[in-house]
């Protein structure tokens, strides 16, 4: 099998909707942020996810961005940058939620349980130093990204307009979801993960679209030859 751009295009596509099916169901599963959860095969089964999630979200935002980006201009790139730069400190993140604290639970469980509920929206007991910048740091990335990449998008007229409004959409209600008790606000989540798979999935049929069209014919396979 030869690599050519369509096929990394397609398979960023494929990256995009696994992205965006694994951040949906993760929303569901997520065990609570306490220190009995450490210890459990599924705090670490869901983080990996989480991790894998966070790496083909990478994937496919690439290919998106790629795919469209004689068109998408500045706002796109500074969208695709931000969008890119939550993604990779999520699967920093989710490794160190996955690896590492459930070995500092053992000798130092509060500072396990004030790490990982980084994100619950309680005080910390312990001095976290510039990791306590993370929800904020990770809130700007997130929403600013999503938000000017979606928009980018929907000025492009390259993928689904659908697609465009739901990242938008997703992107505008994430600081609204700090309202909702914390459970409630994963839910905020599925959105986001909902316009990934539809950008991914129009993705893919762009490629095939284009690869329609400049295929050619059998009788102007004949004629050339």
């Amino acid at each position: 099998m030869s690599i050519t751009p369509t096929t990394l295009t397609r398979g960023a596509a494929v990256a995009a909707i696994l992205a965006g099916l694994a951040y949906v169901a993760i929303q569901f599963i997520h065990p609570a942020d306490v220190i009995e959860s450490l210890s459990t095969q599924a705090w670490v089964n869901v983080h990996i996810l989480s991790f894998a999630e966070a790496v083909l979200a990478l994937i496919g935002l690439t290919g998106l961005y790629l795919f469209q980006v004689r068109k998408v201009g500045i706002l796109g790139l500074v969208g695709y940058l931000m969008f890119g730069l939550f993604f990779i400190l999520q699967a920093s993140f989710n490794f160190a939620e996955a690896l590492i604290a459930p070995l500092i639970a053992v000798n130092a469980p509060q500072l396990a349980v004030d790490f990982v509920g980084l994100f619950g929206r309680y005080p910390a007991e312990t001095d976290l130093g510039a990791l306590a910048a993370v929800p904020l740091v990770g809130l700007i990335l997130y929403a600013g990204g999503a938000l000017l990449f979606g928009i980018a998008s929907l000025r492009a007229r390259v993928l689904s307009r659908g697609a465009g409004i739901l990242l938008i959409i997703a992107a505008a209600v994430t600081p609204l979801s700090a309202l909702l008790p914390h459970t409630l606000e994963r839910m905020a989540a599925v959105p986001m993960g909902l316009a990934l798979v539809w950008l991914g999935y129009s993705l893919w049929m762009n490629t095939r679209t284009n690869t329609a069209r400049h295929t050619p014919t059998d009788s102007a396979r004949i004629a050339a030859s």
